[in-house]
C-alpha cells in the first residue's frame, strides 16, 4: 500500500463491526477493502484467556481507558468507560456473553421508521453467522430432544458460521441455588435467552472455542489475512492515528491517517464506513464538522454539515452490584485467596481449559419483570460467584457471591462529545446515569426484585448477609442513593449515531446507515441503535455488520 493508495471500501475501526464488514464485502474478489484500525494487533496472550478481561481492562495496551464526566446520578463518581483498542475491538476485551435482545427491541426500531429491522427480519442474519453448539455432532448424538425439539433449536439458531457459542465449562453451588431461589421467586428456568423473549433464569452461553475467548478477529478477519483462505484484496493497517475524513464538498472521499510518523490519504471508490463504536464513531463525524453546529464551534472546529444528533443519545446498561456475604460455600474469594487454589486454577486451564481461568465475567443470568405490571422483562442480571470493592480491587476474603442487575431500557440519555479538533483528545462522556425518574424507581425496585430472590428457601443454607449497598437502604429515597453508590457501567454504550427517518431532529443514519446529507459515508456499529437493546451488545452489532454488508453490496456499482 503507498501512502495514496485508492481502494473500493475504506472501514474505520477493526473493532467487532469492522472484522465482520471487512470479510464480508472482501469476499467479492473484484473489490478492493481497506481496513484501518488505531490499536493493535490481538496478540496479548491474556486477550485469549478468558478470566484475562481483569488484565485487559483499564490496560493502555487494549483499551481506551475513557472515563465519563462526574455524574450526579452516581453521587458525583466518574467511571471508568472501557472500549477496546486493539483488533477485535472491544470483543477482545468483554465478557463473551451471546445475547441478541428480545423481539420488542427490534420490532420497535422498525415501527420508529427503520424498514428492514424487525425481529424476523434480523433473526436470519444472527442465524447466519452463528455456530451454536447444540447443532455439533457429538451435541446431537448425545441429545435426548425429540426430533421436534432439535427442529425448534435450528429454527432459532445456526451453525458452521463463524461465531462460536458455547456453553460455559465450569459450574458453581451456589448459583445453582441461586437458579433455584429464582424460580422459587417466580422468574421460571431457562435453556436459552436468545429466542426473541428473553425472561428466565439460566446460564449464560459465551463466545468461546474449548475454554478460549473467541473474538471478532479470530472469527472474521485473521482467516482472511493469512492462510489458505488469504484475501489479497483485504489490507489491513494497524496503529493508524489522528485518522480524519476527506471530503469534496459534502461527499466523503476518504481518509487521512498516520502510521509511524507516515502520513497516508487513501481514497475510497465507492463508500468510507465508520465502525469506531459508540464513542468513536461519533468524534469521527465531529472532527469533520459534522455534527450540532454550537458544540462544533465550541470545540473549535467548522461546520461542514449541521446535524444535531451526533454524540447524542448515548445509553448504556447502568449495572446495580448487590453483594452477600456467605457460610459454608465454594465461591472464587475462598479459592483465589490460596496459594494452592490459585496452582489448582492453572493447572486446571493449563491443561483441559476448564477451571475458574475458563470463566466468563457472569456465569448466571437472569430477565425478569422489576414489578409485575411491567409489560415483559425490563432488568437483567448477572450472578457471580465471587465479590470485590470495585473493578480492578482485589477479591474478598470472605465467600461471597454478586448479584448486578441492570435496567434494560433505560430512559435517561447522555452524549459524547469531542471537545477540540485533536484527536489525541478524549472526548466529554455524559452518560447521565438515573436521571430519568423512571430510572430511579426501576433501580428500587430491582434492589428489593433481588432481595426477594435472595430470602427464598433455596439460599437459606449459605445464609446470605447483604453488604453492598446494604440492608439499611428501604425507602425508594434511599434505595435510589444506594443506586448512585453502588451503579457502575457494564460497558454497553450505543446510540450515538442514532438509525431514523430523516424526519427524526435526533436521526444521524438512515435505515440503510448512510449519513444524512452525505454522500458515500456509512456508520456501521452499535452506534446506530435508536434504543438499546435487551441485554449484551456484542453479538447484535455483528447482526449490524452483516445486514450492512447486504445493503452495501446490493448498493454498489462495482459488482
Amino acid at each position: 500500500m503507498t501512502t495514496t493508495s485508492t481502494f473500493d471500501y475504506i472501514i474505520v475501526g477493526a473493532g467487532t463491526a469492522g472484522c465482520v464488514l471487512a470479510k464480508r464485502l472482501s469476499a467479492d474478489p473484484r473489490v478492493s477493502v481497506l481496513l484501518v484500525e488505531a490499536g493493535g494487533m490481538d496478540d496479548y496472550a491474556w486477550i485469549h484467556i478468558p478470566v484475562g478481561y481483569l488484565y485487559c481492562i483499564d490496560n493502555p495496551r487494549t483499551d481506551w481507558r475513557f472515563r465519563t464526566e462526574p455524574e450526579a446520578g452516581l453521587n458525583g463518581r466518574s467511571l471508568l468507560y472501557p472500549r477496546g483498542k486493539v483488533v477485535g475491538g472491544s470483543s477482545s476485551i468483554n465478557g463473551m456473553i451471546y445475547m441478541r435482545g428480545q423481539r420488542h427491541d427490534y420490532d420497535g426500531w422498525a415501527a420508529a421508521g427503520n424498514p428492514g429491522w424487525t425481529w424476523d427480519e434480523v433473526l436470519p442474519l444472527f442465524r447466519k453467522s452463528e455456530d451454536h453448539w447444540s447443532m455439533d455432532d457429538a451435541a446431537q448424538r448425545r441429545s435426548k430432544d425429540s426430533e421436534s425439539v432439535r427442529a425448534a433449536t435450528a429454527a432459532f439458531h445456526g451453525h458452521g458460521g463463524e461465531w462460536r457459542v458455547e456453553k460455559q465449562r465450569l459450574h458453581w453451588d451456589i448459583l445453582d441455588a441461586f437458579r433455584l431461589a429464582a424460580e422459587q421467586a417466580g422468574i421460571p428456568r431457562t435453556d436459552d435467552f436468545n429466542r426473541g423473549d428473553n425472561a428466565g433464569c439460566g446460564y449464560f452461553e459465551v463466545n468461546q472455542k474449548r475454554g478460549i475467548r473467541w473474538n471478532a478477529s479470530k472469527a472474521f478477519l485473521h482467516p482472511s489475512l493469512k492462510g489458505r483462505y488469504e484475501r489479497p484484496n483485504l489490507v489491513l493497517v494497524t496503529e493508524a492515528l489522528d485518522t480524519r475524513l476527506d471530503f469534496e464538498g459534502r461527499t466523503c472521499v476518504g481518509v487521512s491517517f498516520k502510521q509511524r510518523a507516515v502520513e497516508f490519504s487513501v481514497t475510497a471508490r465507492a463508500e468510507t464506513i465508520l465502525c469506531a463504536g459508540s464513542v468513536g464513531s461519533p468524534a469521527l463525524l465531529q472532527r469533520a464538522g459534522i455534527g450540532a453546529p454550537d458544540r462544533l464551534q465550541a470545540a473549535g472546529i467548522a461546520v461542514r454539515h449541521a446535524l444535531p444528533g451526533v454524540g447524542e443519545n448515548l445509553q448504556d446498561h447502568l449495572q446495580l452490584r448487590m453483594a452477600f456475604r456467605l457460610t459454608k460455600a465454594r465461591t472464587l474469594n475462598t479459592i483465589a485467596n490460596k496459594w494452592h487454589g490459585k496452582a489448582w486454577m492453572g493447572l486446571q486451564y493449563m491443561t483441559m481449559q476448564r477451571g475458574p481461568m475458563s470463566m466468563a465475567p457472569s456465569q448466571l443470568g437472569a430477565f425478569a419483570r422489576s414489578t409485575p405490571d411491567q409489560p415483559y422483562a425490563n432488568v437483567q442480571y448477572h450472578v457471580q460467584p465471587l465479590s470485590l470493592d470495585k473493578f480492578g480491587s482485589p477479591l474478598h476474603t470472605f465467600p461471597a457471591f454478586t448479584a448486578s442487575v441492570c435496567n434494560l431500557q433505560p430512559v435517561s440519555r447522555g452524549s459524547v462529545h469531542v471537545v477540540s479538533p485533536d484527536p489525541a483528545a478524549p472526548p466529554r462522556i455524559a452518560p447521565n446515569y438515573l436521571s430519568a425518574t423512571a430510572d430511579l424507581q426501576v433501580a428500587a425496585d430491582s434492589i428489593r426484585l433481588t432481595r426477594r430472590i435472595v430470602a427464598q428457601p433455596a439460599l437459606r443454607p449459605y445464609s446470605p448477609a447483604e453488604f453492598l449497598p446494604g440492608p439499611q437502604y428501604e425507602t425508594d429515597e434511599e434505595l435510589a442513593k444506594a443506586a448512585g453508590d453502588v451503579g457502575t457501567t457494564i460497558f454497553h454504550p450505543v446510540g450515538t449515531c442514532k438509525m431514523g427517518p430523516a424526519t427524526d431532529p435526533q436521526a444521524v443514519v438512515d435505515a440503510q446507515l448512510k449519513v444524512h446529507g452525505i454522500e458515500r459515508l456509512r456508520v456501521v456499529d452499535s452506534a446506530i441503535m435508536p434504543t438499546i437493546t435487551s441485554g449484551n451488545t456484542c453479538s447484535p452489532t455483528i447482526m449490524i455488520a452483516e445486514k450492512a454488508a447486504q445493503m452495501i453490496r446490493s448498493d454498489s456499482s462495482l459488482v
